[in-house]
Parts: structure tokens; C-alpha cells; sequence
């Protein structure tokens, strides 16, 4: 599947984290990126109760407004022993001021000692052009869930969860060892494989 060719795309979030990321990833490519929260977009109420339908709600809302092919994306962890908690509500579990120090303390206090610690983070992207054509895109990694926490590096939950294959955690690594890893990361490379 060849999707049609994008020169300028809007990035349908206002998390610098993740505008950092996707940048970096799509700037090979020579596509133009802006960010929602650059435009001043308002954040639409995630009301679906998928990854899949959040990131379409979400990338529908700002290619109305725009014009513009949009890009979204919805992801989370997804801690087994929980039955998928936090998942969806991933950025929920941080409250209104997104303190994702306490979003992992909760996860931490849910599990009980003898509990299974392992997770996996998602990642959904959905682009959709203007004339309302969408395609989805997944990644998924599996790992460890560690306590402390370790690291400053990336967000949310990454200095809790260290992927398979790895002692260190996702907030231990730079952007680039990360990028070998991310569930976002695999989800880009579908994407930039069907651009």
C-alpha cells in the first residue's frame, strides 16, 4: 500500500514528548511538522474505549480544522496483572496536572508483591487525510515493569518499564537506543514503509 504523498502534516497532540519523537522520525523524510498545540487546536475528549479509536477521534478532530493530513496517536501501558490497567487511561492515571511520578506509584501499589510484573506498551497511530481516508498503524513491546523507577529520560511511564531484552529501562536510554525498541518507533516504521 503506497499512501498518497504528504509535504506538510499536523501532529494531533500537544505533548512535547511525542512531538520530539514523531519530529525526529518524520524529519527524513522532508515532511513538514507542526504540532496541534503549535496551532492552538483544542484537545478533543478522548471518549472511545480503544487505542484505536481515540487516535482516529483524534486525528479526524484537527484534519477538519486544518486541511491537513493528520497524524495521531493514541498508546499506553498495559500491565498484565491488572487486566490492561491503565491502557487507554494511561494519561488518566496522572490526573489533570500529568504526574506520571504518581501514575507509576499507582501502578506500583496495585500490584501486590508475588504479582506478575510484566507489561507491554502500545502504540496507535491513525493518519487521516482531508478527504476523511484513514489508515492505522500499530506497535507493541513487552517488558518488565521495575520499581524504583530508574532514569530521567523519555515520559510517562518509562523509567518503570524496561523492554524485554534490556536491564535498563526506557528512561535510562537516549532517544536513539530507545528508538530500537519503542513501540512507537515500530509502529513508524509500518507507516513509513506504506508512505
Amino acid at each position: 500500500m503506497a499512501l498518497p504523498k504528504i509535504e506538510k502534516l499536523v501532529l494531533a497532540t500537544h505533548n512535547a514528548g511525542k512531538v520530539a519523537e514523531i519530529g525526529a522520525m518524520l524529519a527524513p523524510m522532508g515532511i513538514h511538522v507542526v504540532s496541534a498545540g503549535e496551532l492552538n487546536l483544542p484537545e478533543p475528549d478522548e471518549t472511545e474505549t480503544t487505542f484505536v479509536g481515540n487516535a482516529l477521534l483524534k486525528a479526524h478532530a484537527a484534519a477538519k480544522v486544518t486541511n491537513l493530513p493528520c497524524l495521531a496517536d493514541d498508546s499506553g501501558l498495559c500491565v498484565n496483572a491488572l487486566n490492561g490497567d491503565p491502557g487507554v487511561y494511561s494519561a488518566r492515571w496522572a490526573g489533570p496536572g500529568k504526574d506520571f511520578a504518581m501514575a507509576m506509584q499507582t501502578v506500583h501499589d496495585k500490584l501486590g508483591a508475588g504479582d506478575d510484573r510484566s507489561a507491554y506498551f502500545i502504540c496507535v497511530l491513525a493518519l487521516v487525510y482531508p478527504d476523511g481516508s484513514e489508515y492505522v498503524f500499530e506497535g507493541r513491546v513487552n517488558g518488565t515493569l521495575v520499581w524504583p523507577a530508574r532514569g530521567v529520560g523519555g515520559f510517562g511511564y518509562d523509567p518503570m518499564f524496561a523492554p524485554d531484552g534490556e536491564t535498563r529501562t526506557f528512561g535510562e536510554m537516549t532517544p536513539a537506543e530507545k528508538k530500537n525498541y519503542s513501540h512507537r518507533a515500530i509502529a513508524f516504521a509500518a507507516l513509513v514503509d506504506a508512505l
